[in-house]
């Protein structure tokens, strides 16, 4: 979009006339080819979620998040009762298909629709999920969502010092936008938060990027993919970091 002037002179943002707030994202199942994202119920969830988590033994996969690992399924409900039942964050719990259960969750939160922003985050994959495509259909049918609401803006943000999420956002298509030092605080230390993001006007080729990487044809016969993802959003990517 090309900045333009008022009448002063000056410039200004590019007017909107037809641009209307999105609705709050609903409460409703998300389902793909691999996974499908239910909201996040501790009846129904909680006890296959912990045990997906606990082939984790090293807890490696909670070091940047803000809470966990949990000791026992009686913490980790109590932290769900009281975190991931309400509406923002909107929590999800991610159903593999291949066998039905839980594996993994993820949320909205920081939802703006005044301004049209979303975030995605709180997302923890048990090893069950990591690097399954299920994992990637994830975060496609989140933003896909996200965007058919009317979304302008898809955020994603994570410890600087956290290579892999990085690392990930990128391969999702998600531009690099900067680090705000010294953001917060959590588990009694600092973090500079690593900002990331995807616009509306990049979705469509997002979109197509994440259907041609789903496609069953992407797959061989022993399920490895024949294109990256990387491949396919990369020359989307507005700024890599």
């Amino acid at each position: 979009m090309e900045t333009a002037n008022n009448s002063l002179g000056q410039p200004i943002g590019v007017s909107l006339p037809n641009w209307t707030a999105p609705p709050h994202p609903p409460r409703e199942p998300l389902r793909g080819r691999f996974c499908r994202l239910e909201p996040l119920d501790p009846d129904r969830h909680a006890e296959s979620l912990f045990a997906a988590n606990a082939a984790d033994v090293e807890g490696r996969s909670w070091t940047y998040m803000a809470y966990g690992p949990f000791p026992t399924l009686a913490n980790y409900r109590e932290w769900m009762t009281a975190t991931c039942l309400g509406d923002d964050p909107q929590f999800f719990a991610i159903i593999d298909l291949a066998d039905g259960l839980p594996a993994g969750v993820a949320s909205y939160l920081r939802i703006a629709p005044a301004s049209g922003a979303i975030e995605v985050g709180h997302i923890h994959y048990s090893p069950r999920l990591q690097r399954r495509p299920a994992a990637t259909e994830a975060m496609f049918l989140l933003m896909q969502r996200a965007f058919e609401l009317g979304y302008r803006r898809y955020e994603w943000k994570c410890d600087a010092l956290n290579a892999p999420s990085r690392a990930a956002a990128q391969r999702l298509g998600l531009s690099f936008e900067g680090i705000f030092r010294q953001a917060t605080v959590y588990k009694h230390r600092n973090r500079d938060t690593a900002w990331y993001a995807a616009i509306d006007s990049e979705w469509p080729a997002l979109r197509k990027a994440f259907q041609a990487w789903l496609a069953p044809s992407n797959f061989d016969g022993s399920g490895q993919q024949r294109t990256r993802l990387a491949d396919l959003t990369g020359p989307i990517l507005k700024q890599r970091g």
